[in-house]
C-alpha cells in the first residue's frame, strides 16, 4: 500500500469563498490556473497535474516521520530544460508519499471538464 497527501496550496493558486449553485452556501475554494501550474488539458477535457516522487535517503528521513518519498509537479520537458538547477531545486515540494508494504496500485479518478457554473 502506499498512502500519499497533496498540499495543493502549494501550487499557485487562489483561495476564497464561492457561492454554491445550488445550496447558496459560501464554500471554501481553490483556484488553480491550469498554464501557471504546468497542468494539461487530455483530449477528452480532463486537466490533469503530472507528478513525480523522489525517494527521501533512508539517512536522512526524518526519525518522526514515516516518509519515505517527497512529491514534486513534474514540469514539461521545455520548461525543465529553460530552468536552472537552482530553479529545478526552488520548486516547491507539493506532497509526500508512505510505501508501506512495497506493493500497491495506484487508481486515479479523471474529472469532466468544467462547466460555466460550479456544478456543487
Amino acid at each position: 500500500m502506499i498512502s500519499i497527501k497533496l498540499n495543493l496550496g502549494a501550487l499557485t493558486c487562489v483561495r476564497r469563498k464561492e457561492k454554491s449553485a445550488k445550496t447558496g452556501e459560501m464554500m471554501d475554494c481553490l483556484i488553480l490556473p491550469i498554464e501557471l501550474n504546468s497542468l494539461f488539458v487530455g483530449e477528452k477535457g480532463g486537466v490533469y497535474l503530472d507528478l513525480v516522487a523522489f525517494e527521501i535517503d533512508p539517512s536522512k528521513r526524518n526519525a518522526n516521520s514515516k516518509d519515505t518519498h517527497l512529491i514534486k509537479v513534474s514540469l514539461p520537458e521545455e520548461k525543465r530544460k529553460a530552468m536552472t538547477e537552482e530553479q529545478k531545486n526552488a520548486q516547491p515540494i507539493v506532497g509526500n508519499l508512505v510505501v508501506w508494504d512495497g506493493k500497491a496500485e495506484i487508481a486515479a479518478q479523471v474529472l469532466p471538464p468544467d462547466v460555466n457554473d460550479m456544478p456543487f
